[in-house]
């Protein structure tokens, strides 16, 4: 990039996750809208899921939530993001049932191909009696990375329904993982648990 050159988009996106990564949420968010705003036709929105995180954890969940919807138009598969989206919509209305009426669902017929994100999704929908033990023995005899995805929807899950000290117990765990701290460290999952614990005072 020659000296006075815009950054591009996607180096905007990376320079956001970093930010994000460092515990400025509220940087990460600035940083992540002028990678849109640098794409005018608006392609790039759809696939700033980066920016869906720091809206939930500024606190912005409506904001979050349509993120996450309009990254799911165009990946109608995303488990992720759909979990993400209940918890937004559970934010915004902390009274009222969960999972919320209006939860977001993979195509009929269609289903996550990793089994631990299967079951991720399931508990988070309330589908086929799906329990929080289920989860945890899904990732407690697999993978050092289905043990972290395990850990850390636990925690989310665990916030979403008001059980704080589980939540903490879950992403201080999968925090410090040995696919967070190891293998998977550059995964942008094992800095949202860091960010998460820092935010909440779960260190």
């Amino acid at each position: 990039m020659a000296l006075g050159d815009a950054p591009s988009p996607r180096a905007l996106v990376s320079r956001g996750m970093s930010v994000f990564s460092a515990g400025d949420v509220a940087g990460s968010i600035e940083i992540f809208d002028q990678a849109d705003a640098a794409v005018p036709d608006g392609s790039l929105r759809p696939y700033l899921w980066q920016r869906g995180l720091s809206y939930y954890y500024a606190d912005q969940f409506r904001e979050g939530s349509e993120q996450f919807r309009l990254d799911v138009r165009v990946n109608p598969l995303d488990v992720e993001e759909i979990v993400w989206d209940i918890a937004c919509q559970n934010r915004l209305n902390p009274d009222g049932p969960f999972p919320p009426s209006n939860r977001m669902a993979l195509p009929e017929g269609r289903k996550d191909r990793r089994k631990i994100m299967s079951t991720v999704y399931s508990l988070f929908r309330g589908d086929g009696g799906v329990t929080e033990h289920d989860l945890f023995a899904a990732g407690h005899d697999s993978s050092t990375s289905d043990e972290f995805y395990s850990l850390f929807y636990l925690g989310l899950y665990c916030e979403s329904i008001g059980e704080t000290g589980k939540a903490s117990n879950y992403m201080r765990a999968a925090a410090t993982s040995r696919y967070a701290t190891g293998l998977g460290s550059g995964d942008y999952m094992s800095s949202c648990a860091k960010v998460h614990c820092k935010l909440r005072g779960w260190s």
